[in-house]
């Protein structure tokens, strides 16, 4: 027989794992009718619940854990900085936990993060994770998690992020009002939620311009090597793009050095604009057109959610997605 856990009896109810769970910690956020069915049907399946469950909560660390891929990225350094910001207020101390976007260390921390070590979890996935269980098994144990950037949608919970789809859109349209015709975009991962909504931004801007949509022009890798070996490869054909929209910061310093090997130069013969919240852009050789995410907002928010949860008689997490809009600042990358 399979073992009974909280994704099976989610499954035969039709209800969300997170609904299950907090019906199993008689939360009052869910009806009595839903606990009620959900504890007859663990009773008669006989679902045991995590041995930690139960008596990791009695008492606070006053200690917040943050869980990113990476922290070389301008962008997590400055939600950080948002993060403590509100913490620090509270006295509560932050461990970072880094997962080199690593699917495998994210669930390690996260199994890790279940023994009472911290009293909540604010983290951004890893490019490499499709499965949450690790993550539903840190909410059974009763240690809420606030996600930003990188989300699950499917989990119930509030859900920081940038207006991707709009700033996109609105990028796309910048590099096309410059007189770009074949714009490539480049990204990463595109199982991410945040990968999917840039890449629709631009896909909708060009559409609406009736721009081409050519294979050779979506450059979606999850290595920098295979992206510049086929940024090389497209930059160098013979109808090529005059427009780059990198979606990942790193990916626009990978076109500049593409640029510079086949002579190309930025923004004669190409126009480049990227998500990128590095303070030098402006020294770049040209300066970087880029789409500004507000990361000391974004981790102030998740921080105040997640502080008004744990320090205000368990104020409700709300379950849905907040997003704060990006800035676009234009520079020589991008001009006519």
């Amino acid at each position: 027989m399979s073992k009974v856990d909280i994704r099976r009896l989610a499954e035969e109810l039709g209800i969300s794992p997170s609904t299950v769970s907090r019906s199993l910690r008689d939360s009052h956020e869910i009806s009595e009718s839903t606990k009620n069915r959900v504890r007859a049907l663990a009773a008669a399946l006989d679902y045991q619940p995590h041995p930690y469950a139960s008596g990791l909560r009695k008492h606070k660390s006053k200690t917040i854990a943050v869980v990113v891929p990476e922290v070389a990225n301008n962008f997590f350094s400055r939600v950080f900085s948002g993060i403590e910001s509100i913490t620090l207020a509270n006295n509560y101390h932050v461990l970072i936990y880094l997962t080199h976007e690593s699917y495998e260390k994210e669930v390690s921390f996260i199994h890790h993060l279940k023994n009472g070590r911290v009293d909540g979890v604010i983290m951004s996935l890893s490019s490499h994770t499709k499965n949450f269980d690790h993550i539903l098994s840190l909410q059974a144990a009763d240690i809420p998690v606030i996600f930003f950037d990188r989300i699950c949608e499917e989990i119930d919970t509030a859900k920081i992020t940038t207006n991707d789809f709009e700033s996109s859109y609105a990028a796309t349209n910048l590099l096309i009002h410059s007189g770009c015709k074949r714009i490539a975009h480049l990204t990463t991962s595109l199982h991410l939620t945040t990968t999917q909504k840039r890449r629709d931004g631009y896909l909708a801007a060009c559409r609406e311009s009736n721009l081409p949509i050519e294979p050779e022009l979506l450059i979606h890798e999850n290595t920098e090597e295979e992206t510049e070996k086929k940024l090389t490869a497209l930059l160098s054909s013979e109808h090529g793009a005059d427009g780059v929209f990198a979606a990942v910061e790193k990916l626009s310093l990978i076109t500049y050095k593409v640029s510079k090997v086949l002579n190309i130069a930025i923004p004669d013969q190409l126009k480049l604009i990227a998500f990128a919240n590095t303070e030098s852009a402006n020294y770049f050789s040209p300066s970087l057109t880029t789409i500004v995410q507000p990361a000391f907002e974004i981790g102030r928010e998740a921080a105040s959610i997640l502080m008004n949860h744990l320090e205000k008689k368990r104020l409700p997490i709300p379950n849905s997605i907040i997003p704060i809009a990006a800035t676009i600042i234009e520079r020589d990358s991008t001009k006519s």
